[in-house]
C-alpha cells in the first residue's frame, strides 16, 4: 500500500496535538487535548511528564481512528515541541524523578543572577548565543539535580537520562531505545556550543551537569528510529524533531536570509533567518534555525514569554470571557482601550527587556474602562510586545522587514492582526494554514523519508489567506506606543531581587 500521510505531533505548552497531512501538505485531520498546568509557587510552572506523554499518545491514536487512517498508510512521524522544558527520568523504569520544569518557570532566576554577577555573561553568550536567563534548560536541570534527594548521585552513576520534550517523546515512542535531540532544541539549553555543534564541557562543568545525562544531538530532519508497536500500535520512522519556533520558520517557507516570521502561541516568538552565519545582537538571541543534510542555518530570535496565554488567563483565571473567540467580539465593540494598557508580564519580560522580575500590570484605568476595553488592551498588549521585538531585530540586524509572516492560534484574530500591522507600520501576511509549527515538522519528516523531494516543492504549496496593511497615521502610532512604554516601566522590576 502506498504511503499517503505524514503525522505531525505538536507538543505545546498547554496542549498536545496530532495532525495528519496528505501529499499536498493539506491537513486532513487534527486532534487536540489540554493537560494540567501546575504552579507550586509564584513564578513556578511544571508539567507531569507522564500525563504529557499519555495526552500526546491519546491524540495520536484518536486522530487515526477519527479519520479512518490505516497504519500502513503512514510514511513517518515528525515532532515539534515546546522548547526549554526539561525532564529527568530513570533509564530503566522510564519514571520521571520530578515533574517537567516548564520554559516559563522562573525558579532559577536567583541562580542566573549569581552567574551574571560572577561574570559569565560573555562566555555563555559567545558559546551559546543566549543570554543568561531562567528561561533556558540548563539551570532547570541543575535545579533538579541539586534539589531532588538522591538525583545527583543517580545521575553521576549513569542511571538517569535528561532531555527536552522532543527527547522525552522520542524515547517513550521508541520504547526506550532512542535518546536523541536535534540541534534546535539542544541550542536552547544554555549547554550547547552553537559553533562547534556539541555539548560544551566548560558549561557542563560550570553548572555541574554530567554529560552522560544528555542525549545525542542530530539534524532536525533525520530518521532517528522507529516507533515501538507495543507503545502506539504500529511501527513507522520518527523522522524529524524541531523546536516549535524553528518549525514555524520552516513551515512558513522562510528559507532565505532575511525572511522573518512571528508565532502567536502561548508566547510570541519572532525569528529571522540569517543564513549559514550567526549574527550577534545585544538583546536578541542568536540561535540555530535548522540542521539538515549536515548543514546548520542560524537565526535571530526575539522572545515574548506571554502572548496568547493572556487570552487563556482572561478566560480561566479571571473569568472575564467564557471562550477565546469572545475576546474579539468584545474588543471590536469599542474603538480603543479608553486609555488602558495591559502588560502581560506574568513570568517576566523577554526581548528587549530581559527582566526576570517584571510582573503583569494593568494601568491607565478610569471609571470609564469596561470589560471590552480590557479585552482590547489584552490583544493590543500582545501586538505592542511584538513591536518591541521587531524594532530590536531591524536595528540589530540592519535588515528592514517589509512583511511579517504570522502564524499560531492567536493570529486568527483579525482585530489584533490589523492593529499589529498598524502599530508596526508593516504588512502582516497570514497563511491559509496558520498552524505552521506542525506543518514545519511534517515537512522535515517528509523530506527525510522522501515523501517530499525538495524545499522548492514545499514553497509551491504555500498559500496566503490574508494580508493586513497598515492604516494608522504616524502621530497616533507614536502616541499609543509612548503609552505602552510607560506601562512597561510600571511592570519592570516588580519583584524584589
Amino acid at each position: 500500500m502506498a504511503k499517503k500521510y505524514i503525522i505531525a505531533l505538536d507538543q505545546g505548552t498547554t496542549s498536545s496535538r496530532a495532525i495528519i497531512y496528505d501529499e499536498n501538505a493539506h491537513p486532513i485531520g487534527s486532534k487536540q487535548r489540554e493537560f494540567t498546568q501546575y504552579y507550586p509557587h509564584p513564578g513556578w510552572v511544571e508539567h507531569d511528564a507522564e500525563e504529557l506523554f499519555k495526552c500526546q499518545l491519546k491524540v495520536l491514536e484518536g486522530v487515526l481512528i477519527d479519520n479512518e487512517i490505516n497504519k500502513d498508510e503512514i510514511a513517518a512521524i515528525g515532532i515539534t515541541n515546546q522548547r526549554e522544558t526539561v525532564v529527568i527520568w530513570d533509564k530503566k523504569t522510564g519514571k520521571p524523578v520530578y515533574n517537567a520544569i516548564v520554559w516559563q518557570c522562573r525558579r532559577t532566576a536567583n541562580y542566573c543572577d549569581e552567574l551574571m554577577k560572577k561574570g559569565y555573561k560573555d562566555v555563555i553568550r559567545e558559546k551559546t548565543g543566549l543570554l543568561i536567563d531562567a528561561y533556558f534548560s540548563g539551570t532547570k536541570i541543575k535545579w533538579i539535580l541539586d534539589n531532588v534527594p538522591g538525583v545527583r548521585e543517580r545521575a553521576e552513576k549513569g542511571e538517569l537520562l535528561a532531555g527536552t520534550i522532543d527527547t522525552w517523546l522520542i524515547w517513550k515512542l521508541s520504547g526506550g531505545k532512542c535518546h536523541v535531540t536535534d540541534v534546535t532544541n539542544a541550542c536552547r539549553t544554555m549547554l550547547f556550543n552553537i559553533y562547534e555543534c556539541e555539548w560544551d564541557k566548560d558549561l557542563l562543568s560550570l553548572l555541574n551537569i554530567p554529560e552522560c545525562l544528555l542525549p545525542q544531538v542530530r539534524d532536525s530532519s533525520d530518521i532517528y528510529c522507529n516507533t515501538d508497536s507495543n507503545i502506539c500500535g504500529f511501527t513507522v520512522p520518527i523522522a524529524s524533531a524541531i523546536g516549535d519556533q524553528q518549525a514555524a520558520l520552516f513551515g512558513q517557507g522562510c528559507f532565505n536570509k532575511g525572511d522573518a516570521k512571528n508565532t502567536y502561541g502561548t508566547g510570541c516568538f519572532m525569528l529571522m533567518n540569517t543564513g549559514d552565519r550567526p549574527v550577534y545582537s545585544e538583546q536578541l538571541l542568536t540561535t540555530i534555525a535548522l540542521g539538515m543534510n549536515g548543514k546548520i542555518e542560524y537565526a535571530l530570535e526575539g522572545s515574548v514569554f506571554i502572548g496568547g496565554a493572556v487570552i487563556k488567563w482572561l478566560r480561566d483565571e479571571v473569568g472575564l470571557i467564557s471562550s477565546a473567540p469572545e475576546i474579539d467580539r468584545l474588543a471590536e465593540s469599542v474603538p480603543d482601550t479608553n486609555g488602558a494598557y495591559l502588560v502581560p508580564a506574568f513570568v517576566g519580560l523577554g526581548t528587549p527587556y530581559w527582566d526576570m522580575y517584571a510582573r503583569g500590570t494593568l494601568v491607565g484605568l478610569t471609571r470609564g474602562v469596561k470589560k471590552a476595553h480590557i479585552c482590547r488592551a489584552a490583544l493590543e498588549g500582545i501586538a505592542y510586545e511584538v513591536k518591541d521585538v521587531l524594532d530590536t531585530m531591524v536595528k540589530d540586524s540592519g535588515t528592514k522587514i517589509n512583511t511579517l509572516n504570522v502564524d499560531g492560534g492567536a493570529c486568527v484574530s483579525n482585530i489584533m492582526m490589523q492593529f499589529q500591522a498598524d502599530i508596526l507600520n508593516t504588512k502582516v501576511c497570514r497563511p491559509k494554514n496558520v498552524e505552521t509549527t506542525a506543518l514545519g515538522a511534517a515537512y522535515l519528516a517528509g523530506l527525510a523519508t522522501g515523501f517530499w523531494k525538495s524545499k522548492e516543492e514545499i514553497l509551491e504549496r504555500r498559500e496566503t489567506e490574508r494580508i493586513f496593511s497598515p492604516n494608522m497615521d504616524e502621530a497616533k502610532r507614536d502616541e499609543l506606543y509612548k503609552g505602552w512604554k510607560k506601562a512597561v516601566e510600571r511592570a519592570k522590576n516588580w519583584v524584589d531581587n
